[in-house]
C-alpha cells in the first residue's frame, strides 16, 4: 500500500497580491503524474484544502477538478478539514462522495470511523489491515462538550480524539493486525512555524504534545508550512507552495509512505517544483541595483529591505526596473546619524518652531530629511496660516 501525505493546499491563496491558481493547478498536474508514476493508492490530505471558509466558484472548480484526476489516476483521496476551511461546506455530499473513492472526515462524530483497507498477510499469519482515521481542525470552544472534555484546549481535545481513535483500533485488534495511520490539522511540538500558518491559540498555546499519537504506525500532520519529521512516524508534509517570503528556503514536497503487512515498511520525500523563486534581499539600493550577484533574483518574487540611512527617493519605482517582481519594501537605515535615530517623540519635544516640527514629522514618515525646495514650501504653508489666524 502506498500512501502520499499531503496537506495544507490553500486553494484560492494569494502572494503579496499576486493570484496563484495558475501555480495551484501545476501543483496537482506534478501530484497527478506523482500517483501514476509511483502507484500511488491513497492521496492524503491533512486539512486546509481551501485557503477560507467561502471559496470562490473557481477555486472550488479546482479541487474538483483534482479529486476526478487523483482518482481516476486509480487513488483514494482521504480528506480532513483544518481552520482555514469550513467543515459544514467542505464535508457536503461526503456519504455520496465515498462511493467514488473520496473519503472527507469533517465531523468530530466520524473522526474514530476508519477507512479499512487489507494489506494481505502478515508474518504471523494474521489477517493485516489498514485503518486510516481523520481528524478534523479541532477548534476547543465548540467541539469540547462533543469529546467530553472539561477543559476547552488543544491539548484536552486532540486526547480525547486520539483516545477515541485507540479505543476503536482496540476493538479491531482481535480480528485482525490493525496498522493505523491518523490525519490530524494540528501544531504538535517541536513543529517549526512559519509567518503563512494562522496561529492556532487564543491566548495561550496551541502545541500539543507529540506523544499523544504514539503508538500510531504513521501520523500525516498539516497546519505547518514547512515539510519536517517530528518523529520516524510523525511528519508535516508542509504546504506544497511557498506562501510566504518566510518559507523561501524550504524545498516544498510530500512524504510517500509504504505500508506492508507488517507496517510500514519506508517513507520517502517527494519533491514539488517550485513555479518561481523567492528572493529575500537586502542591502543599500545603489548595492542592490549594481551587484552582479543578484542577477538570479531578476526573475524572482522579491522582498527587499534597504539598509540606506535615508530613504531613497522612487524606491520601489528604482528596484523594479531591475527586480520586476519586487512585492514587499521595508526599511531598516544603517548608520544614520543620532538625531534620526532618536525616537520621533523626542525630537518633536525639542523641535524649535513649527517649521522644525513640520519638517521633523516628513522625516520620521517617509525617512529622509525636507530639502531647501522643501523647508521652503512649509514655511510658505506656514505664513499663510499664521496670516490667516490674525486676520480673524
Amino acid at each position: 500500500m502506498r500512501l502520499l501525505h499531503t496537506s495544507d493546499w490553500h486553494l484560492g491563496r494569494s502572494f503579496h497580491g499576486v493570484g496563484m491558481l495558475d501555480a495551484q493547478r501545476a501543483f496537482i498536474d506534478q501530484l497527478v503524474s506523482t500517483v501514476e508514476r509511483e502507484g500511488i493508492d491513497v492521496v492524503l490530505i491533512a486539512g486546509d484544502v481551501y485557503d477560507r471558509a467561502l471559496p470562490g466558484v473557481d477555486v472550488v472548480h479546482l479541487l474538483d477538478d483534482a479529486l476526478v484526476r487523483i482518482t481516476s489516476a486509480g487513488a483514494k483521496v482521504v480528506l480532513t478539514s483544518g481552520n482555514h476551511d469550513s467543515a459544514i461546506r467542505l464535508g457536503f455530499a461526503s456519504r455520496l462522495l465515498e462511493r467514488g473513492g473520496v473519503h472527507l472526515r469533517t465531523k468530530v462524530a466520524e473522526l474514530d470511523q476508519p477507512l479499512l483497507l487489507p494489506l494481505g498477510t502478515d508474518a504471523a499469519g494474521r489477517e493485516a489491515v489498514l485503518a486510516l482515521y481523520g481528524i478534523p481542525w479541532l477548534e476547543p470552544r465548540l467541539v469540547a462538550d462533543q469529546l467530553g472534555v472539561e477543559t476547552a484546549s488543544h491539548f484536552e481535545v486532540t486526547r480525547a480524539a486520539t483516545g477515541l481513535i485507540r479505543a476503536d483500533i482496540a476493538r479491531r485488534a482481535g480480528a485482525a493486525t490493525v496498522h493505523s495511520v491518523v490525519l490530524a490539522h494540528t501544531f504538535a511540538s517541536g513543529g517549526i512555524s512559519s509567518d503563512s500558518e494562522r496561529d492556532l491559540s487564543i491566548g495561550g498555546v496551541g502545541a500539543v504534545p507529540l506523544d499523544l499519537f504514539d503508538g500510531f504506525s504513521y501520523t500525516a500532520l498539516g497546519h505547518l508550512h514547512g515539510r519536517q519529521a517530528l518523529s520516524e512516524r510523525v511528519r508535516y508534509s508542509g504546504s506544497p507552495l511557498a506562501y510566504s517570503f518566510s518559507e523561501s528556503t524550504h524545498r516544498k514536497g510530500a512524504w510517500l509512505v509504504d505500508l506492508g503487512p507488517d507496517g510500514v515498511t519506508s517513507v520517502q520525500d517527494i519533491a514539488w517544483d517550485a513555479p518561481r523563486t523567492l528572493a529575500v534581499l537586502r542591502g543599500t539600493l545603489a548595492e542592490l541595483l549594481e551587484e552582479p550577484g543578484h542577477a538570479w533574483a531578476e526573475t524572482a518574487y522579491c522582498q527587499v529591505t534597504l539598509t540606506d540611512a535615508q530613504r531613497p527617493v522612487r524606491a520601489m519605482e528604482r528596484l523594479r526596473a531591475r527586480f520586476p517582481d519586487t512585492l514587499v519594501l521595508a526599511f531598516d537605515p544603517q548608520g544614520g546619524s543620532d538625531a534620526a535615530q532618536a525616537s520621533y517623540s523626542s525630537r518633536l519635544a525639542d523641535a524649535p518652531d513649527d517649521l522644525a516640527v513640520c519638517c521633523g514629522f516628513l522625516e520620521h514618515v517617509r525617512g529622509r530629511s525636507a530639502d531647501q525646495d522643501e523647508k521652503m514650501a512649509l514655511a510658505a504653508a506656514l505664513e499663510n496660516v499664521r496670516l490667516l489666524e490674525a486676520s480673524r
